[in-house]
């Protein structure tokens, strides 16, 4: 009985001083993380089924877009999230490829006291400035533990909507295509009714499960993820996961974080619109490039 007494004191002791450190003048925290996407390879075949090799020579041509280093620099109202330079290494001796730098997230700015949240992107040479209201995930607190390093965090989950590129999606021709015989069909079909109403299109939904610790009292976290009474040390969502591997409160070299101003303002949708007109634009080039040499 002496020992759970005596932990929940320390533990509250320690809380509090976090929370008094916290509301220093001058606080800022800097918590790294590891963000890993997996993708499936053989949608990059072109119609075409990869084997193994190029499956693995694939995942090692893109392994610098898919695994990167970031660091969250924060304070109790604001937070930029930013790629890890320093930690930048090219692969096979070559950068990166404009198409995967293209994708790449740029700053990641949130005001929690103004629920801005603002992203600086450049896409094909093209300056973008993403901003959007921040909408609270609707978080399910859970109960269970875990320690991260030197901190015990707890498990939260949500689910939100998708903002992720499809990569599997068609080209606006062969979307098109696809109307037309699918209106050549209801034309000459007696089964279809002139009355029925157009589908809406599903909304795919991704499940987030969020590790938090109460330890750094501050409602922060990697990328778009904040909201939880604690800072979020690791996070899941769809076929990305984050994880922080390090944690440096009040550093000594302050980093000024500051809300990107520069681009054409843009909301995630239509940032998300002008990307797919892109990947239309390189598959019809594609296709005509395939074309031109099968005609050879």
């Amino acid at each position: 009985m002496k020992t759970i007494f005596f932990k929940t004191f320390f533990v509250l002791i320690f809380l509090f001083f976090n929370s008094a450190v916290l509301f220093a003048q001058g606080f800022q925290g800097k918590a790294y993380y590891f963000s890993k996407t997996t993708m499936d390879m053989s949608r990059f075949g072109g119609g075409r089924q990869l084997n193994e090799q190029q499956k693995k020579e694939m995942e090692t041509r893109m392994k610098q877009w898919l695994e990167r280093t970031y660091v969250l620099t924060f304070n109790k109202e604001e937070s930029i999230f930013v790629e890890d330079e320093k930690l930048e290494a090219p692969v096979g001796g070559r950068g990166p490829s404009m198409w995967g730098s293209s994708f790449s997230p740029g700053p990641q700015y949130k005001n929690l006291k103004t629920n801005i949240f603002l992203q600086d992107q450049e896409f094909f040479g093209k300056q973008f400035l993403i901003k959007e209201v921040m909408q609270p995930l609707e978080w399910k607190m859970g109960t269970e533990s875990k320690q991260i390093g030197q901190y015990t965090c707890f498990k939260a989950s949500a689910s939100k909507p998708s903002t992720e590129i499809n990569w599997t999606r068609t080209s606006r021709s062969e979307r098109d295509n696809n109307a037309e015989k699918k209106t050549d069909s209801t034309k000459t079909s007696n089964v279809a009714s002139t009355n029925e109403e157009p589908k809406e299109e599903e909304i795919e939904m991704i499940e987030i499960e969020a590790w938090y610790t109460p330890m750094i009292p501050v409602s922060q976290g990697p990328g778009e993820y904040w909201g939880l009474p604690g800072l979020i040390l690791e996070v899941s969502a769809g076929n990305t996961s984050m994880l922080c591997s390090k944690i440096v409160m009040n550093p000594q070299e302050k980093t000024k974080i500051e809300a990107p101003d520069k681009g054409k303002i843009v909301t995630k949708k239509e940032y998300n619109e002008i990307i797919n007109e892109k990947m239309d634009e390189f598959r019809n080039n594609r296709g005509r490039g395939d074309n031109g040499r099968s005609r050879g």
